[in-house]
């Protein structure tokens, strides 16, 4: 089974059908996404009819879950910003409608997936003691183990935190996707066309040459692929550059 694992959408439907254009050309069996489906980005609707017909397997984000239960009204923003996130907030549920809302609440925290080799699987968009609470790339090993709780399973996929890594702690291989709606800029060199592995700490973090800068949803979108290969798990990350419209 050759899985593709993405995150962290947040309605850009165009970021990602560029991942799944790319990435149905390498070919993979399933689609799981870790959360932070449609909001707020500009195409909530047609971001989760893109998934609904690649017949993705989705759990719930920190904004999925807000889109689906938060009562505005009792909110009382504190910034234009937070005005402007409610607002939208509104706009994005009048697109998506009340059935997708009810599909966005029952969606689960987790998802767990069998391997071949006898292991398991756990998607979770932020961690497995905490669904809600992401495991970021800049965590100590210690940080890391109290976010992993008591049955983390084999391997971890999740996003959150936007950055994808690929590290192992406490026997537990963490592998966090990154973003395809709102991936930090970075510096990427003309090799890195639409596909980056850098090595790093064991069994090999995934990041990218340059400083990452607070810009989002313009210059690429991230995904990984995860198959178990003769006994071992291949991981790929994907990369795939976005234009402006992106």
């Amino acid at each position: 089974m050759r899985l593709l694992c993405v995150s962290d959408i947040h309605g850009h439907a165009d970021a990602l059908a560029a991942v799944l254009a790319t990435a149905e050309r390498r070919g993979y069996t399933q689609l799981l996404v870790a959360g932070d489906l449609c909001f707020p980005g500009p195409k909530p609707l047609e971001t989760w009819r893109r998934l609904t017909q690649a017949k993705a397997v989705c759990v719930q984000g920190v904004s999925d879950r807000a889109l689906a239960t938060l009562d505005i009204d009792k909110v009382r923003p504190r910034s234009q910003h937070e005005r402007a996130r409610l607002d939208r907030l509104a706009e994005t549920r009048t697109e998506l409608g009340e059935l997708i809302l009810a599909r966005l609440a029952r969606l689960a925290p987790t998802f767990r997936l069998p391997l071949e080799d006898g292991g398991e699987l756990v998607l979770v968009h932020g961690s497995p003691a905490d669904p809600m609470e992401p495991i970021s790339h800049d965590m100590t090993d210690e940080e890391v183990l109290s976010l992993l709780g008591d049955d983390p399973a084999d391997v971890v996929i999740c996003g959150g935190s936007h950055v994808p890594f690929d590290r192992m702690v406490g026997g537990v291989r963490i592998i966090n996707v990154g973003s395809v709606g709102e991936a930090p800029c970075s510096v990427l060199s003309g090799a890195a066309a639409d596909r980056v592995r850098v090595a790093g700490r064991a069994p090999g973090e995934l990041s990218r040459g340059g400083s990452i800068a607070a810009s989002y949803g313009a210059g690429h979108a991230d995904a990984t692929f995860i198959e178990l290969r003769a006994g071992e798990l291949q991981v790929e990350q994907l990369v795939v550059p976005l234009g402006r419209a992106a």
